[in-house]
Order: C-alpha cells, then sequence, then structure tokens
C-alpha cells in the first residue's frame, strides 16, 4: 500500500515573535522542517511527499534546500484560504490509492512508532488519529463560570491524522464549515467514526519559544 505524507506548513513566527515563519526556524543546524521530513524518511524511505506552504513562502524554502542541500523528493503545493483549503489542495495532488498521513509542518518530533500505530489502524480500518492523555487537570468555562471535569475521559488530539485516501478526499469534497477543526472533524462529518490511537507525548507542535529549547533537548537526547 502507497504511503503519502501531507505536511501542511502554513504557520508564521507571530507567536515566535520571530520574523521567520516557525517552520523555517533552525533547530539543531536545520529549518525544523526538514527534521519533520526526516521522521517520515526514517520510519519509511518509500513515502511520497506532498508539501503545502503558503504561495508567499515557496521561494524562500526553494532557497533553504539549496543552503542545506536538502535533497528528500517532495511536491511543493499552494495552500488556500483556511487549513481546510490548504489541505484539499493537497489532496487533490494524489492520484492513487494508499494511506495519506496529514501533518503539521511544526511537529518534527513524531516518533516511528506513532506513525506505525496510525497506519497499521488506518490500513484495517480506514483511519487513525492520534491522542495523548492529558496530565494536567482540566477545567471546563462557561457562561462566566467554571468547573473541574474528568480529564479521564479527554484526550490531546496530535497528527499525523491518517486515512485511507479515497475516504478522505470524498469527505473533502464537503463545503467548508468553521467547525472543521482537524482533517478528523472533517471525516466525521462525513458520517464516519473515528479511531483514536496512541502518539507519543514528544510530538509537540512547536508554536511558542520554550517549544524550540524543548524540541532541541529531546533531538540531542535521540
Amino acid at each position: 500500500m502507497k504511503k503519502f505524507a501531507l505536511i501542511v506548513a502554513g504557520g508564521s513566527g507571530s507567536r515566535m515573535g520571530s520574523a521567520t515563519p516557525k517552520q523555517f526556524i533552525e533547530i539543531e543546524g536545520r529549518p525544523l522542517l526538514m527534521h519533520t521530513f526526516d521522521a517520515f524518511s526514517k520510519a519509511d524511505p518509500a513515502f511520497k511527499f506532498i508539501l503545502v506552504l503558503p504561495e508567499k513562502e515557496t521561494d524562500t524554502w526553494h532557497s533553504l534546500c539549496t543552503k542545506y542541500a536538502f535533497s528528500t523528493k517532495h511536491l511543493v503545493v499552494t495552500g488556500g484560504e483556511t487549513r481546510f483549503h490548504s489541505v484539499k489542495n493537497g489532496l487533490a495532488k494524489i492520484n492513487d490509492e494508499g494511506i495519506v498521513f496529514i501533518h503539521d509542518g511544526v511537529r518534527p518530533l513524531v516518533s516511528a512508532q506513532t506513525i506505525e500505530n496510525c497506519y497499521k489502524t488506518a490500513l484495517d480500518k480506514g483511519n487513525a488519529l492520534p491522542v495523548i492523555a492529558p496530565s494536567e487537570s482540566i477545567r471546563e468555562v462557561f457562561n462566566g463560570q467554571n468547573r473541574a471535569v474528568d480529564r479521564s475521559r479527554y484526550f490531546l488530539v496530535q497528527t499525523p491524522q491518517t486515512f485511507r485516501v479515497s475516504l478522505i478526499k470524498k469527505a473533502y469534497e464537503q463545503e467548508y464549515a468553521s467547525a472543521f477543526t482537524d482533517d478528523a472533524s472533517v471525516l466525521e462529518k462525513a458520517g464516519t467514526k473515528i479511531n483514536l490511537v496512541e502518539g507519543n507525548r514528544e510530538n509537540i507542535k512547536i508554536t511558542w519559544p520554550a517549544d524550540i529549547k524543548m524540541a532541541g533537548t529531546l533531538f540531542q537526547k535521540r
């Protein structure tokens, strides 16, 4: 079964306090996004890559590929107005059946085990959503009030959200809705049950300056 990694990298550096888009910030001597590619290539060298970028960032990416001699073969696709539209643009470039892993470009620490967990379940059941249990207590806020809730009933969602290609492409034929928070919510709205699998706690979404420091430490420990 063919494997496709659809990497979505549409972030900015605003919450980093940086003029550099966060996917291009350097960690351990290379742009963060290149580490994300490496995580999939190491899990399976046969992955076929599609990278979705804002149009204004494509020249920067190509320059970085030259500068760092990045040779992993991939197709660059222009993103859309929202993440939904960006993913849809990427899916349109996949013409074969297989398993597609839709992944945040700023999650470079996804493990090979998480990728394998997602693959096996998506192959068997059509989709897989990696999650981890929250370690902190959780409170719900409503109508100006708040209350403690049972955290055992909740999970934190990660990527790669993984699907049979035909299944997720069909789901993305729906009209965009603001309720679509991720790819699994698009498929769920189409009437398909979502299957949860175990993610890895190191698979953080790099968003804040502290995340860069944490990721650097985790890379050094690998």
